[in-house]
C-alpha cells in the first residue's frame, strides 16, 4: 500500500476528468489525471454519405450498432441529410444488431426493432455469437457503426463468414494537443509512483502505448504497469488491455465510472501487494 494508506490512482480519462478526480478524492485517494484522448470530427463525411446512399438504395442488409453515443450521432446525421422518415423506412428494411444495452436504448427511442443483441459482457464476440444464430452472413452487406476506434476483431470475424463490411465512423479519437501530462504519467508509472492504473475506454490503452513508443519506453511501461493494479471500466476496455498484454485486476459489474472507482477502493488494497510480487519479474499478463 502507498504511503499514508492513500491509493495513488492514475486515470487516463479526458472528457470526464474532473468527475473522475472528484470521485477518487471523495474516497480519500490521490488522483493523477493524464488525459489521453481528444474527440474530433472525421476528416470527411465520405463514410456517412456512402452509408446513407447505400441504405436508401437498399444495398445494406445488416447494420450493427456498437455504442449508444455513436448510434445517436449516426442517426442524427442521417436524419439531417435525408430526413427521418426515409431513414427509418430504409433501416426497417435491414436487419439490425447491437453490441449492448446503450445502442439498444437509442434504437428503441427511434422505434426501430432489433434482430440481434449481444449478451453479457457485450463485446463484439458476443455480437458475433448472436449473428451466428441467424441466417448465413455469406455475401451479406454489413455496415458497422463505430465510434472513435475501428473494431478490427469484429471486421475480421464478419469477413471470415463471407460478409462485405464497411465502417460508418462519424467521430474519431486523436491524441490530445498537450501530451505533457500523459508523458509525465508514463514516466511516473515506470518510476513506480502509482498503485492503480484506471482505464475508461479502449482507445486510452492505444494512446498510452503510442506515446510510450514515442518515448521509447513501451517495454518499461508495460513492465511497470504489471506491478500496478490495472482497473477497467468494462468488457470492451478490458479486451484492449488484455490485447496489450496486461492483466485486468478490477472490472465493476456495471460499466460506470462511479462503480469503477468504488471497485478500486474496495479491491485494490488487497490486490496491490500480490500484483507487485507476482509480476515483479514477469513479461506477460494473465487473462
Amino acid at each position: 500500500m502507498s504511503r499514508g494508506s492513500r491509493l495513488r490512482i492514475c486515470s487516463f480519462e479526458t472528457r470526464a476528468a474532473d468527475a473522475m478526480r472528484s470521485l477518487i478524492q471523495r474516497r480519500h485517494g490521490t488522483a493523477i489525471l493524464a488525459p489521453s484522448v481528444q474527440e474530433v470530427s472525421s476528416p470527411d463525411d465520405s463514410e456517412v454519405l456512402a452509408f446513407s446512399q447505400e441504405l436508401l438504395d437498399g444495398r445494406i442488409d445488416l447494420v450493427l450498432f456498437l455504442t449508444g453515443v455513436g448510434t445517436e450521432r449516426v442517426l442524427e446525421v442521417l436524419e439531417d441529410r435525408s430526413g427521418r422518415e426515409p431513414i427509418l423506412a430504409a433501416l426497417s428494411r435491414c436487419r439490425i444488431g447491437v453490441r449492448g444495452p446503450k445502442p439498444a436504448a437509442v434504437l428503441r427511442r427511434w422505434r426501430l426493432s432489433i434482430d440481434y443483441q449481444a449478451g453479457s459482457p457485450y463485446t463484439w464476440r458476443e455480437l458475433v455469437e448472436a449473428l451466428d444464430a441467424g441466417p448465413s452472413l455469406h455475401a451479406c452487406r454489413v455496415a458497422v457503426q463505430e465510434y472513435g476506434r475501428k473494431s478490427l476483431g469484429l471486421h475480421a470475424a464478419l469477413k471470415e463468414r463471407g460478409a462485405d463490411v464497411r465502417s460508418v465512423m462519424i467521430y474519431r479519437w486523436t491524441l490530445p494537443p498537450n501530451l505533457e501530462p500523459l508523458r509525465h504519467a508514463i514516466a511516473a508509472t515506470v518510476r513506480g509512483d502509482f498503485d492503480v492504473l484506471a482505464f475508461t475506454t479502449a482507445v486510452q490503452v492505444d494512446h498510452v502505448l503510442q506515446v510510450a513508443d514515442q518515448m521509447q519506453m513501451r517495454s518499461d511501461w508495460l513492465r511497470a504497469a504489471r506491478r500496478c493494479v490495472v482497473a477497467s471500466v468494462g468488457p470492451s476496455t478490458s479486451e484492449a488491455i488484455r490485447d496489450a498484454g496486461l492483466p485486468v485486476d478490477i472490472e465493476p459489474d456495471h460499466p460506470k465510472m462511479g462503480q469503477l472507482v468504488n471497485a478500486i477502493f474496495d479491491q485494490a488494497p488487497e490486490l496491490l501487494a500480490t500484483c507487485r510480487t507476482r509480476r515483479g519479474q514477469g513479461t506477460g499478463g494473465r487473462g
